[in-house]
């Protein structure tokens, strides 16, 4: 008898696999059920896919007909409008045709009627001509009488008729010609007058004729010694270091500093001021003395230099400062005794105050006159003449051309430029006024009769006069070898050569005297 668990356990397995083949086939039931409801989904999405892809098709279609059809009427429309204006274009070009036609006419009749005119000219051309030569020939024929009549060729009568025409009309010509020139004289003097002395009386001032020496006071005699030293050496320390002489004489407390240059005469005074004024004179002291004084002098020549800068209105950082310093060392330059930088200052406010009434460059002018004699202030320095050595300053400094040009102006006879000839009217102002300069002796004789033999040179001058310090010449000439017209030119002939030959002050006034005396004798 079989047990009761393996029965059990029989009948359980049988139920387990009789519900696992169930359970299998239920599975696979379930699985296919699904499968296929899978598959009619899939389809029936794939119809509606393809039934909106037929739509979408379609109204594809349609859109890109429309599409078509606008794009179709618009190309008909444009085609339209260009032949329209293609037909307009045309008549256009019709129009322009037409008028060229009718102007083409009108231009070939217009050069028929020019042709025309030209063969008419032609032809008056030629008779003219023809009449021309006729008139030259019986213009020859006349003149070949006239001269068989007069038995005179016609350069012979030509010539005749001039001298009879000049005889007769030698005085009225002369009479014409001296009133022309005493006109025109006066009219210039009168103008030059009036400009001269308003600026001459709008800047006054006082003059002093500076000279080669110095003198220094001292305390009393006693001082004399201790400046000469022991043996001389203090004075030689000075008149070495320095470059001038001392002289010491029996004036009471007073000793003289002689030198031909004013910078060295005021470095020695302030030097010996200074040791005065110390106590202590010996050469080691004297060499300080001496340093100081050089040094105080040059801020002396800085500040004379801008204080001209500021009366002539001419702004200090315009001016570099080296040269404002070379200025400066003008104030201890003369010439012929007037102070070089007061000079240069007259010049310039007297140029600035001609040029305002003349209409001329005034800052030019004021310039230009300030520096117009810079050349002055190192000419001992330098070889050349001073107004090649002040034109070059100018132009290391970088003055324009029309400045650096009044160096050389105011020694010109005649100036390119306004400004040139206002400059050396006032250089010759400033110059000439009353005590402003002074020469020698020998200087004034020897100008004197350089005038008068200038003068002399000329043909025909029987005596010639320095008058006036040497302002007028006053010319004899011979009656019998100088007619009054020649008199005018020699007048004129002389003025030019001492102008170019002689230098002098101011102006010379050239008087040619012609006289002539007729003598008989009753008996």
């Amino acid at each position: 008898m079989i047990p009761e668990f393996i029965v059990l356990f029989i009948e359980g397995f049988g139920a387990l696999l009789i519900g696992s083949v169930a359970g299998y086939f239920f599975r696979r039931y379930i699985a296919r059920k699904t499968v296929d409801n899978a598959e009619e989904r899939a389809e029936k999405l794939l119809t509606e896919a393809k039934q909106k892809q037929q739509e979408l098709v379609l109204e594809i279609k349609n859109k890109r007909q429309e599409v078509l059809l606008d794009a179709k009427n618009k190309a008909i429309q444009i085609i339209e409008e260009a032949k329209k204006d293609e037909q307009q274009r045309r008549r256009d070009i019709q129009e322009q045709q037409r008028r060229l036609e009718k102007r083409e006419t009108l231009f070939d009749q217009k050069l028929l009627d020019v042709e025309e005119k030209k063969t008419k000219l032609e032809e008056q051309t030629k008779l003219l001509e023809e009449t021309k030569m006729q008139i030259v020939a019986v213009k020859e024929e006349q003149v070949q009488k006239l001269q068989a009549i007069a038995s005179l060729s016609k350069e012979e009568a030509l010539e005749r008729l001039l001298k009879e025409v000049e005889a007769q009309s030698q005085e009225a010509l002369m009479n014409r010609l001296h009133k022309l020139d005493q006109q025109t004289e006066e009219e210039i003097e009168r103008k030059s007058r009036n400009v001269i002395s308003l600026a001459v009386t709008r800047y006054a001032a006082s003059q002093c004729v500076e000279t080669t020496t110095l003198a220094v006071e001292l305390p009393s005699d006693e001082m004399k010694g201790r400046i000469i030293g022991k043996e001389g050496r203090n004075i030689k320390a000075i008149e070495l270091l320095t470059g001038t002489e001392i002289i010491v004489d029996d004036t009471p407390e007073m000793i003289t500093i002689s030198g031909f240059s004013p910078i060295r005469r005021q470095v020695a005074k302030r030097a010996l001021d200074a040791l005065i004024a110390d106590g202590r004179i010996h050469p080691a002291r004297i060499e300080e003395a001496v340093d100081e004084a050089k040094k105080a002098l040059a801020q002396d020549l800085r500040k004379a230099g801008e204080e001209a800068l500021y009366q002539l209105g001419i702004p200090v950082s315009s001016i570099d400062p080296k040269l404002i310093s070379i200025l400066g060392r003008m104030k201890y330059r003369t010439s012929y005794g007037q102070n070089a930088l007061q000079h240069s200052i007259e010049v310039g406010l007297l140029s600035g105050l001609m040029g305002e009434e003349l209409g001329a460059d005034v800052f030019v002018c004021k310039k230009g006159g300030l520096f117009h004699d810079i050349g002055k202030a190192v000419d001992h320095d330098m070889q050349g003449a001073h107004p090649e050595i002040g034109y070059n300053i100018m132009k290391k400094f970088g003055f324009p051309e029309e400045i650096c040009y009044q160096s050389i102006a105011h020694h010109e006879d005649h100036p390119k430029t306004v400004e040139g000839a206002i400059i050396k009217a006032a250089d010759a102002i400033s110059g000439a006024r009353p005590g402003a300069r002074k020469q020698s002796l020998e200087q004034f004789i020897q100008r004197m009769e350089e005038l008068e033999k200038t003068a002399a040179t000329f043909e025909g001058v029987a005596k010639a006069y320095a008058i006036q310090a040497g302002r007028e010449v006053r010319v004899f000439v011979q009656p019998e070898n100088i007619d009054d017209l020649t008199a005018q030119k020699l007048a004129k002939d002389i003025a030019v050569k001492i102008e170019a030959e002689l230098s002098y002050p101011g102006e010379v006034k050239v008087t040619v005297i012609r006289e002539t005396r007729a003598i008989e004798y009753a008996r």
